[in-house]
Formats: structure tokens, sequence, C-alpha cells
């Protein structure tokens, strides 16, 4: 069970890391890549609770390395919302804008590009960390 569910994690993860790479690397936003994300951390998640249970039932693995590699994902996902979280003032500091009141003030094209910014730095962070989650998942497979 926990050799299927790490498949199942690396391919939800791997898809959502590269469909979020391809549109970041386009140029383009998606709502399909943040729902496919956020499965992807919720499926991380589950199977953190999966190996969880199949620990207390005494099904373990033969490698204890298989722990790291099964419960690193969550943290990964941790992680990676705290890195989105700051998004936002990084693109707004590195156009020397100190609030978003101030974005407020801005010719509405101005507007509409820094948001296209935050929003593909966001998604390049979210996409670089579920492909992480599926290499980390992989391992988890293979060492199980």
């Amino acid at each position: 069970m926990a050799l299927d569910g790490a498949l199942i994690l690396a391919t939800i993860n791997g898809a959502a890391g590269l469909a979020g790479a391809l549109l970041w690397y386009l140029g383009r936003t998606s709502r399909g890549f943040w729902v496919a994300a956020r499965t992807a951390q919720a499926v991380s998640i589950a199977y953190a609770a999966l190996v969880g249970v199949l620990y207390l039932a005494h099904d373990r693995p033969t490698n204890s390395l298989f722990y790291i590699y099964a419960l690193l994902p969550v943290a990964i996902g941790f992680v990676a919302e705290q890195l989105r979280v700051i998004a936002a003032d990084q693109v707004l500091s590195t156009r020397g804008i100190a609030s978003s009141r101030e974005v407020g003030e801005l010719p509405r094209a101005d507007q509409h590009e820094i948001v296209i910014a935050i929003l593909r730095r966001e998604m390049g962070v979210m996409a670089a960390a579920a492909i992480v989650v599926c290499f980390l998942a992989l391992r988890a497979w293979g060492t199980y």
C-alpha cells in the first residue's frame, strides 16, 4: 500500500510541477494549476497519514530512510507556502514599491503587470516544490 501511495504521490506532484513549470516558462497563469497544486499538497498530507497508520500497524519498510522521504513532502509544502507568502513583497521591493497602497495608485496596466509578476513567482515556487515532492516520493518508493 505504501508503494502504491508513493507512486500516486509522485505522479500527482510531478504532473502539477511540470504543468506549473511550463506555465511559468510561458508567462501564463492558470486556475487549474492552483487546483492541481492544492490537490498535490492534500495527497502529500494523506500519504504521510497513511505512512503513520502503516507504522502503527507494524507494516514497516526495510530501510528507515523511507520515513524521511515519505514525510518530508509535508515539510516541503509548508516551506513552499512560506516562500509563496513573501513573493508579493519580493516583487514589490524589486520595483521600489513600499506597500500595496502604492500599487493602487499606479496606472491600471502597471497594476496588472505587478499582479501577473506576483502570480508567476508564486506559481514558480509551488511548481518547484511539487517537483521536489515528486522526487522524494520516488525515493520513498525506491527505499521501501
